[in-house]
């Protein structure tokens, strides 16, 4: 019994291998590297680990005799609440915390703003943070956190942002997703057509959609949908500039309200393209409180398929966002391993619901 003042002696690896009977080596093999051991082998060291009350190798000298810290950042450009709040964000990081359970590696979210000044100036909380290497979400082009993720010599892997140039990726055809999901409401007669999309540039703007505002979009992803909508109108022969495009100007529930309810005050349209489900949501929303019936008198059509697309029969595009968390953060842990760069091109499927048909007195 120890006494007072005293402390209880720390069980360390070497006394496991003694009680055990076996070599140091097979110990840290039972933590680390379990395949070099039989089943038997494994169970009768972590039985006198448990009888010893020995915890498991340190954390720190684990990560001295690797290099590594088993954890890995995951770079978002809005808050932290946001990366919980946002459906779509939230089955990403669902498919990568699957995979970090599996792998025994940690989830650091390392938020990224860009009106941050230590943000621009390269330094906070990417310098601090202890991770094995970065998974970079929606960075727009340009954004400093990616440069000063690349200044750490450590991996990254893009999730739908543009690349800086041979990193390896994840994402999806934005392109020819969003142009089937055009082609399908033109197909149904639709012309008077409105638009939604999140954000272009990361300045706060909400509103109207200039022609020179989509040029200089930095924002891959919604840059790339709008293309493929172009590309579904000049082929149906429809002019691209008799779309209404309205920026929500953020990723939020509001903005994303106030967007739809701009769309539908501003002009008569008989349907909507939304690029993501949440402003289809809102959208389908506005209309009603509007009085406007879902088809009827308005076609809403999104993007995602998240969760609650199917019960509100919402006519949408579906991508795999819980794959893409994991196939993301597989695709980083082979990299820290020494594995080749790739990118990795998930599919989509164009989802027919409730929500469009062809316009009023068609």
């Amino acid at each position: 019994m120890t006494g007072r003042g005293e402390q209880t002696p720390v069980v360390t690896m070497r006394d496991v291998a003694q009680v055990a009977g076996v070599s140091q080596a097979a110990v840290s093999y039972a933590y680390n590297r379990p395949g070099k051991l039989s089943e038997a082998q494994r169970e009768r060291i972590f039985q006198v680990a448990e009888e010893l009350g020995y915890i498991g190798p340190h954390a720190t000298g684990r990560s001295l005799r690797t290099g590594q810290v088993g954890a890995l950042g995951l770079m978002i450009t809005d808050s932290l609440p946001y990366a919980f709040d946002d459906p779509a964000t939230a089955a990403l990081l669902k498919g990568i915390s699957e995979v970090g359970e599996l792998s025994e590696v940690a989830l650091t979210l390392l938020p990224c703003p860009l009106e941050s000044d230590r943000m621009a100036q390269g330094s906070g909380i990417l310098l601090r943070g202890l991770v094995d290497g970065f998974l970079a979400y929606a960075m727009p082009h340009g954004h400093p956190a990616v440069e000063t993720a690349l200044r750490r010599k450590l991996p990254v892997v893009i999730i739908d942002g543009p690349n800086p140039g041979g990193l390896p990726r994840v994402g999806i055809r934005d392109r020819e997703a969003a142009r089937e999901a055009a082609e399908h409401v033109l197909s149904l007669g639709h012309r008077s057509i409105g638009i939604l999309v999140d954000r272009l540039l990361p300045d706060g703007y909400g509103g109207p959609v200039t022609p020179a505002r989509r040029r200089a979009a930095r924002d891959l992803v919604m840059k790339e949908r709008l293309a493929g909508y172009a590309a579904a109108f000049r082929s149906a022969g429809v002019p691209w500039s008799s779309a209404t495009i309205i920026e929500a100007g953020g990723f939020h529930e509001a903005a994303s309200q106030s967007a739809a309810a701009s769309l539908l005050d501003s002009e008569e349209v008989t349907a909507v393209l939304a690029t993501t489900d949440v402003l289809a949501f809102a959208t389908i929303g506005a209309a009603r409180r509007r009085g406007l019936r879902i088809p009827r008198d308005l076609s809403v059509i999104g993007f995602d398929d998240l969760p609650t697309a199917a019960a509100a029969e919402l006519s949408t595009v579906r991508q795999p966002l819980v794959d893409k968390g994991r196939e993301a953060a597989r695709l980083l842990l082979d990299v820290i391993e020494g594995a080749q760069p790739r990118e990795i091109i998930l599919p989509t499927d164009l989802v027919l619901r409730a929500t469009t048909a062809p316009p009023p007195g068609s």
